[in-house]
């Protein structure tokens, strides 16, 4: 019994970690020229984003959006503080842009202004080093 007991215990503990492992998104990666990349894939009313927007840094970024849908979305982004307006555009099915931008410690805010979505919120954005 104690055998089994010690079995499962360790097949939960796998279990876990392996989902745990699943649910991490990738770090952004910044190039030679300090452009960060965040790749968002845009569906019927919602963005999944590849990377984590977790810990962001103040800088210049490039969100490389892609229309997963079989309709005419897309992209709105703004400062979050001020509501300035970063970039607007749409997108056709199947179609990927890029929006280069400068994020600053104020955060920022996207959303589809086509569909209803709601706002993204990115809050703490850090100070640049």
């Amino acid at each position: 019994m104690k055998a089994f007991k010690t079995l499962l215990k360790a097949g939960l503990l796998t279990l876990t970690t392996l989902f745990a492992s699943l649910t991490y998104a990738d770090l952004p990666t910044t190039d030679k020229n300090g452009v960060t990349k965040i790749h968002l894939d845009q569906y019927g009313g919602y963005f999944d984003a590849k990377e984590t927007l977790a810990s962001l840094k103040a800088g210049t970024y490039e969100f490389v959006v892609t229309n997963k849908t079989n309709k005419v979305v897309g992209f709105q982004i703004q400062n979050y503080k001020t509501h300035e307006q970063l970039d607007k555009f749409p997108l056709d099915p199947n179609e990927t842009r890029i929006s280069r931008v400068e994020i600053t410690e104020d955060g920022f805010r996207y959303r589809c202004p086509i569909n209803p979505t709601p706002w993204y919120d990115v809050e703490g954005v850090k100070k640049a080093p």
